[in-house]
């Protein structure tokens, strides 16, 4: 094949297919797209043929990183961290501009507590767009490591999410609790 102007392959295309595991979880199974030691995707409890594209944690061979990686998740899930903290890439995602500030703003909002879509839109740059952001974040590509169960409705409500009201209510109250119980470790006369 010849080389010249447009014959380059696109990066990702050069790069091997990514490692793509199910790991259990107490909201769901998550279905965990690696490359290397880069996060690149993430499904909250994937249907059952998308469960088919994973391979059950329990059946790769023992690995030091995807064991911190699993330790890690299950931390999280357990109010024993405010985050996974893995490293991700959203280069395959395909996301436009304002979608990646979407969710560098998703990103920002502290654990245990919420923001709402209007909110998150302006500080993205677009108020008027907060239907946008609730879209953009129906897509997130990595959530959980992106949190975007953290951004709830103007009203009393709490929203959608990309894997249910249930699992986002059941995560709101997790993180909450654990940090009420976190700040009143720190400080028990502020409790």
């Amino acid at each position: 094949m010849p080389e010249g102007p447009g014959s380059a392959l696109p990066a990702a295309a050069l790069q091997p297919p990514p490692l793509k595991v199910l790991l259990p979880s107490p909201i769901g199974d998550l279905g965990l797209s690696l490359r290397g030691s880069v996060v690149t995707g993430l499904k909250v409890a994937p249907g059952r043929s998308e469960k088919s594209r994973y391979t059950p944690f329990a059946k790769l061979p023992g690995s030091d990183f995807l064991d911190e990686v699993f330790g890690r998740l299950s931390e999280y899930l357990a109010g024993a961290r405010p985050s996974p903290d893995l490293d991700y890439d959203l280069a395959d995602a395909g996301l436009d501009h304002f979608a990646r500030r979407v969710l560098k703003e998703a990103a920002r909002i502290p654990y245990g507590r919420t923001r709402t879509y209007r909110k998150i839109a302006t500080a993205a740059g677009r108020p008027e767009a907060y239907r946008l952001v609730l879209a953009i974040l129906m897509a997130n590509p990595i959530p959980l490591l992106i949190p975007c169960h953290r951004v709830t409705t103007h009203k009393s409500g709490i929203g959608s999410w990309v894997a249910g009201k249930e699992r986002k209510r059941w995560l709101l109250a997790m993180e909450k609790e654990a940090a009420k119980g976190a700040a009143s470790e720190e400080d028990p006369e502020e409790a």
